[in-house]
């Protein structure tokens, strides 16, 4: 018996009706299909293990400034609103930081759809992250009307900041003359109080302009899961 029946055994072993009935095609397949999900998770752990040996040498020499407000949302008076610098993301203890370029433009009325599909995940997750690091949401728009958006989405738990009349869109490659972009940057502050960006990732990669960053939320990997797939599904900021 193969490595990959075995495990097939296994799986049948724990859930005997899952391969009870199954045709000599879909044990087949499955024995197929099985050694791809291990050869992906074994991917996914390389390039994890590549990311992680990026050298902490690239200084951030602009202390960006951003706005951000109260934690209540509903509290938007002007002067509440107060500048905050990248050296005062990371929270006490902590010397990572996640920080996510959301795709909502200083002149857009809404944010992008697939962009807010996946901020509502990362709400949602919020605390869970904000324990190993520091974890803020930035967005080109205006403060207030990025905190209007967020209220009207339920968002609770990530916090909020406007880039708005800053270059660090444009500096970290989130912005460009078709507009701005989807991604994620982390940094971390060194012990001297330095801050080294360490690493960014955006929607388009290689010569696809969507995919670079499905990993972020787990609607496509749950879609992906159907036996129709994702097709040309696409979210939206409501459903009706």
């Amino acid at each position: 018996m193969s490595d990959m029946q075995e495990a097939l055994a296994r799986v049948a072993a724990r859930s005997p009706i899952l391969l009870a009935t199954a045709s000599d095609e879909q044990r087949r397949l499955r024995e197929e299909l099985l050694a791809a999900e291990i050869a992906l998770k074994e991917q996914r752990e390389r390039v994890a293990a590549l990311r992680r040996r990026l050298p902490l040498d690239t200084v951030v020499e602009t202390d960006y400034v951003f706005k951000e407000g109260p934690a209540d949302l509903a509290r938007n008076d002007p002067a509440e609103m107060v500048e905050t610098r990248l050296s005062d993301l990371f929270a006490p203890g902590q010397d990572s930081l996640i920080l996510i370029h959301f795709m909502f433009g200083a002149e857009a009325e809404r944010p992008c759809p697939m962009c807010t599909m996946w901020a509502d995940g990362y709400d949602a997750v919020a605390a869970h992250v904000g324990q190993r690091a520091s974890f803020v949401l930035v967005a080109k728009a205006e403060i207030a009307k990025l905190r209007r958006f967020a209220a009207e989405r339920g968002w609770t738990r990530i916090r909020l900041l406007s880039s708005h009349g800053s270059r660090f869109n444009a500096d970290f490659g989130m912005e460009d003359d078709f507009g701005q972009w989807p991604g994620v940057s982390v940094f971390r502050k060194g012990d001297d109080g330095r801050i080294c960006h360490f690493y960014t990732a955006s929607a388009p990669i290689g010569a696809d302009l969507s995919r670079g960053i499905d990993l972020m939320s787990p609607v496509w990997h749950l879609l992906d899961l159907l036996p129709e797939g994702r097709g040309d599904w696409f979210p939206s900021l409501r459903y009706d």
